[in-house]
């Protein structure tokens, strides 16, 4: 069953996107080699995401120092249209590449240009969403890091089932412009496991004081938080509410646990945008996109907060205990 959730309120200013322009210095002027101009295309809005951060100190490690060979165009905002007229801009300026994650960055990038490589630093299934032909040979301008996202969906409700198993009655919390593969994998599932699920789906930030309050009334046992780039964003203020709400929820990675999430199962994500970066340094140094296959992430982090398990008065199956990979105490 998919609820829609409707506004309670809408906030009179609402930071929308950030602008940042690191200045590129001319080749002249500094007296060496050519400075690439690399554009970041960020669809997070909050300090949660480490993306540009990652991508940055992993390409100083790698020799681009800033003033010297390197330049940046960052570009934050978290609608498609916002991103698509950043990506538009970057084109205008003639960066070198574009680096970005998300469906919804992926899909403006690839909307303003064919010619300028796109890497991505973390998209759900990036064949089925049109990004590459395949994960082997991506053709086009287009590689970078994909995600299990359905896989994992599934995954995560089977592990919030072995931790609780009396809970019977899910909601998942979803964006209404995300991927839709994690929710029918997601409710594949969930048939296999006699889980009745309650679909909640928000197109902003607004909605999400709305779908905690419904999900209340809909006296779910539990929740799953599907990925999207809009919870990164919001990441403290989900974890907040459903610390409010009192709901058990299980998380996309491992940034929500360290918040006060309860659990968290996914891939490392700060690894997948190092691994970004190198993409980026190796299509700078002459490698096309499409010699680079997509990589997906092998290895995953089963994460628990202890405290606030403790908080909402739950006991944990031992088994569940045991296999944790990360706790926070």
């Amino acid at each position: 069953m998919i609820r829609p959730v409707r506004r309670r309120c809408v906030l009179a200013a609402v930071l929308a996107s950030v602008v940042l322009t690191f200045p590129t210095p001319s080749v002249e002027a500094q007296g060496a080699g050519k400075v690439a101009r690399v554009g970041i295309l960020s669809p997070f809005i909050g300090p949660d995401s480490l993306f540009f951060e990652t991508l940055r100190a992993r390409l100083q490690e790698l020799g681009y120092v800033e003033g010297r060979n390197i330049s940046y165009v960052y570009r934050v905002g978290e609608d498609f249209d916002r991103l698509e007229a950043y990506a538009r801009e970057m084109v205008r300026l003639n960066v070198n590449v574009i680096a970005t994650a998300g469906p919804q960055g992926v899909r403006a990038a690839k909307s303003a240009t064919s010619t300028i490589p796109i890497v991505m630093g973390n998209v759900g299934d990036a064949v089925n969403q049109g990004f590459v032909a395949s994960l082997a040979r991506p053709g086009g301008n287009v590689t970078g890091l994909s995600s299990l996202n359905s896989e994992l969906s599934a995954k995560r409700l089977a592990l919030l089932k072995e931790a609780l198993p009396a809970v019977s009655r899910v909601a998942i919390l979803r964006e209404a412009v995300g991927d839709s593969g994690p929710q029918h994998s997601t409710e594949a599932t969930a048939r296999r496991l006699g889980i009745t699920l309650e679909v909640f789906q928000v197109r902003d930030a607004d909605e999400l004081p709305s779908a905690f309050g419904s999900m209340a009334a809909s006296r779910v046992g539990a929740l799953q938080i599907l990925p999207g780039s809009m919870f990164v964003s919001q990441l403290r203020r989900i974890v907040e509410l459903a610390a409010t709400a009192g709901v058990p929820t299980m998380y996309p990675d491992t940034r929500f646990v360290k918040a006060g999430g309860l659990m968290s199962y996914g891939s490392n994500i700060p690894d997948l945008y190092v691994r970004a970066a190198e993409y980026v340094d190796r299509i700078l140094k002459g490698t096309r996109p499409q010699d680079l296959p997509v990589e997906q992430p092998t290895t995953f982090v089963l994460a628990l907060n202890l405290k606030t398990a403790r908080d909402l008065g739950l006991t944990l199956s031992q088994s569940f205990v045991i296999r944790t990979d990360q706790v926070v105490r």
